[in-house]
């Protein structure tokens, strides 16, 4: 499976319909905290805005609600692992990413024969508070030697500026959060971060 080099991830349906369209590919839907009934509503109006965009969506976490809505894609990290049915979202054909920040989630994950495996934070974040360091480019190296043809996403405090060095070193995809979402001009800086990872969009 490829990734594409740029992974979006937002926070809201609004956001897909709004960033998608410019010429995203890759997007993650990740909701915190509310109900069953609202987090529906926003997978489905994004998985209709990925649709029409010919991008693909990942749901964040909800692993169930994205079999009853038909995804593709989900990711977990370690302690949503622990808890979902992987036999089920197997079951479902949903593809798998998995987070990991060291060594022994690094193996859990690998156990768990997930699509992509995503390492971070890489560089300090300040979407949420880590109990990891910064892990370094360095890092990003070796992970791609752990996890041998398994794409790998890297992630945390990554900046258009900064995501060439990561897929430079190992990264098959950058993921995003802040550098877009908290920018005065989120639609340029999208565009900014399209022409970026460009050279491995067309095969580097």
């Amino acid at each position: 499976m490829k990734l594409d080099p740029f992974y979006l991830i937002v926070d809201s349906a609004e956001w897909v319909e709004r960033l998608v369209p410019l010429g995203v590919k890759l997007v993650q839907l990740r909701i915190k905290d509310r109900s069953d009934a609202i987090l529906r509503e926003e997978i489905r109006h994004a998985k209709a805005a990925c649709a029409a965009a010919d991008c693909q969506l990942v749901v964040n976490d909800y692993w169930k609600l994205a079999i009853d809505e038909g995804c593709e894609f989900i990711h977990l990290g370690q302690e949503d692992l622990v808890a979902a049915d992987r036999n089920a979202i197997r079951r479902a054909g949903l593809k798998l990413g998995l987070s990991t920040h060291d060594v022994s989630e690094l193996e859990a994950a690998l156990a768990a024969e997930p699509d992509y495996v995503a390492l971070g934070p890489v560089w300090p974040t300040i979407l949420k508070k880590m109990k990891w360091a910064p892990q370094g480019v360095e890092r990003l190296s070796d992970w791609r030697q752990r996890v041998g043809t398994t794409p790998l996403v890297a992630i945390g405090g990554i900046t258009a500026e900064r995501a060439p060095l990561v897929l430079e070193n190992g990264a098959d995809s950058a993921a995003v959060v802040t550098d877009i979402t908290r920018n005065p001009d989120p639609e340029a800086r999208t565009r900014q971060w399209l022409a970026a990872t460009a050279p491995w969009r067309s095969g580097k």
